[in-house]
């Protein structure tokens, strides 16, 4: 089992920045690829970002690419996203999850979300 813990959602203004965490345990990471998903009301749950924690590989979804970054920090087992130059439709639930596949694109285990919400 793989426990996953995000934090640092919040509410921003457009154009603002914010850094998601989620921190890990239960098991190494090394098997596995993270993922950042996001779910809007009344909307499906999307990709946003993924990163291989072997190898740092990375893939985002289209609309994000050049504003988030996602990355790793084998030591604290976290993964983080940065997200810059927000827009209001990046408000959502963010949801981390570790997928036994790449791109993780399914998710094998999931944090419990940290909403975001940005203001116009």
């Amino acid at each position: 089992q793989v426990q996953l813990v995000e934090s640092g959602g919040g509410l921003v203004q457009a154009g603002g920045s914010l850094r998601l965490s989620c921190a890990a345990s239960g098991r190494t990471l090394s098997p596995y690829s993270m993922g950042w998903f996001r779910q809007a009301p009344r909307k499906e749950r999307e990709f946003v970002a993924g990163i291989r924690w072997s190898t740092g590989t990375t893939a985002y979804k289209d609309s994000v690419k050049g504003r988030f970054t996602i990355s790793r920090d084998n030591a604290k087992n976290t993964v983080y996203l940065q997200m810059n130059s927000l827009k209001p439709e990046d408000t959502a639930v963010y949801y981390c999850a570790a997928d036994r596949n790449w791109p993780p694109l399914q998710g094998n285990y999931w944090g419990q979300g940290t909403q975001v919400t940005v203001s116009s």
